[in-house]
């Protein structure tokens, strides 16, 4: 992006102000490979992070492979002698036959009844991506059927952004960083009707000015009251990218409102990772370094840095976003640094205020534990263990699924 040039530099000077504050704490945990992709009917390349059910199975995407070679959606079941057992459960027919999708990137997210939702890239009718659902049936089976399918117009297209969100009504959003009746890409909600059709609905399409341009950012929060958050990469009042608040209207239209417009006074620049809240009602997120957003009682929102990535042994670029534990423990990943193929870290806090930065796992420069983990989101289990994927890597160079554990 063309801000990220002299966003390293400010980075670097301001670590070296304040670099102080925070240290780097040794590796304390153990990465295991799950399942190392091999490119071919199994998928390869995932680009989206992981969803977890309730008995423990992991599920995913890949942007590569499948019998179709144009991607996958696969579960991932844990076995009594601690291996892991790959199904793909559909294959998408990819450009050879585009009309149910082709190229998910994005993560799955489960509804109350088990049914798996879940974007591509391209493939459709309008080859400009599709909103897709899958179902299980009561023979191991699952079934796919396209929601929608965008155009590429107003509606948005190319849903290249790390998944959808679903509220409690089942009703799923999104975002698009291209298309939108400006060009910069939209925010969507795509609803059922009783006619067991669905229904895209666009909620806001940026303009390119101080509302912000071009959602990148993992899947959108969906707060009790049905407001929903996201971040842009670009616009906002200095041109480094916002985090926004879209709030329903009783008419049934929606309200953007800034929260923030990122300034590239204190590293943070450019946000493309999902975002995270804590009990309290702060947000937490990366902008090239991890930052919080803290509201005021005037309905203003303050921005502090939590750490400064530098590059080196701390890693360098975290485009994840944060998850966060019941302690308010933050965790991600970084793009690059550590062995130069990215990490896995945790943020703790401090009595101070400040917090601490603790190494858990260096992917090697080898690369068999995978590489660059690039914006795919961490997930977390009861147990505190942490999933992921890396796009590249693994025992044939196309990607792992890995869990990190205490």
């Amino acid at each position: 992006m063309k801000q990220q040039a002299c966003a390293g530099i400010s980075r670097v000077l301001i670590a070296i102000v304040i670099g102080g504050m925070m240290t780097i704490g040794a590796t304390a945990q153990t990465e295991k490979i799950l399942y190392s992709f091999t490119g071919g009917s199994d998928g390869g390349a995932p680009q989206g992070g992981l969803v977890l059910d309730g008995k423990g199975n992991l599920y995913g995407t890949t942007q590569q492979g499948g019998s179709n070679s144009g991607g996958t959606v696969f579960e991932l079941t844990p076995n009594s002698n601690g291996t892991w057992t790959e199904q793909v459960l559909y294959s998408f027919t990819g450009l050879s036959g585009n009309s149910d999708g082709a190229f998910p990137y994005g993560s799955l997210v489960f509804d109350s009844k088990g049914n798996l939702y879940g974007t591509t890239v391209f493939g459709g009718t309008s080859f400009q991506g599709t909103v897709f659902e899958l179902s299980p049936g009561t023979n191991g089976t699952w079934t796919e059927n396209i929601l929608y399918n965008f155009t590429g117009g107003a509606d948005g297209g190319a849903p290249y952004g790390p998944g959808l969100s679903i509220d409690r009504a089942g009703n799923l959003y999104g975002t698009t960083n291209t298309g939108g009746s400006n060009g910069f890409g939209v925010v969507f909600e795509v609803v059922a009707g009783s006619n067991g059709n669905w229904t895209e609905k666009v909620l806001h399409a940026f303009t390119g000015g101080d509302d912000g341009s071009y959602p990148f950012d993992g899947p959108l929060l969906v707060d009790n009251t049905g407001s929903v958050y996201g971040n842009t990469s670009q616009g906002g009042t200095h041109d480094y990218g916002v985090v926004f608040k879209m709030t329903p209207n009783a008419n049934g239209t929606w309200t953007e409102k800034v929260l923030y417009a990122f300034k590239n006074t204190d590293g943070t620049t450019s946000p493309i990772g999902a975002l995270a809240f804590d009990t309290h009602g702060n947000i937490y997120g990366t902008a090239y370094d991890a930052f919080e957003l803290s509201p005021g009682s005037n309905g203003s929102w303050t921005e502090k840095p939590l750490h400064l990535f530098a590059g080196g042994s701390d890693g360098a670029d975290p485009e994840s976003g944060l998850v966060i534990d019941a302690a308010g423990n933050l965790y991600g990943t970084t793009n690059t640094g550590g062995k130069h193929r990215g990490t896995v870290f945790e943020l703790f806090p401090g009595s101070n205020g400040n917090w601490t930065e603790r190494i858990l796992h260096r992917f090697s420069p080898a690369g068999g534990d995978g590489i660059f983990p690039y914006i795919v989101n961490l997930i977390i289990d009861g147990s505190g263990h942490l999933y992921g994927t890396t796009s590249g890597g693994g025992s044939s160079g196309f990607g792992v699924v890995y869990e990190v554990t205490p």
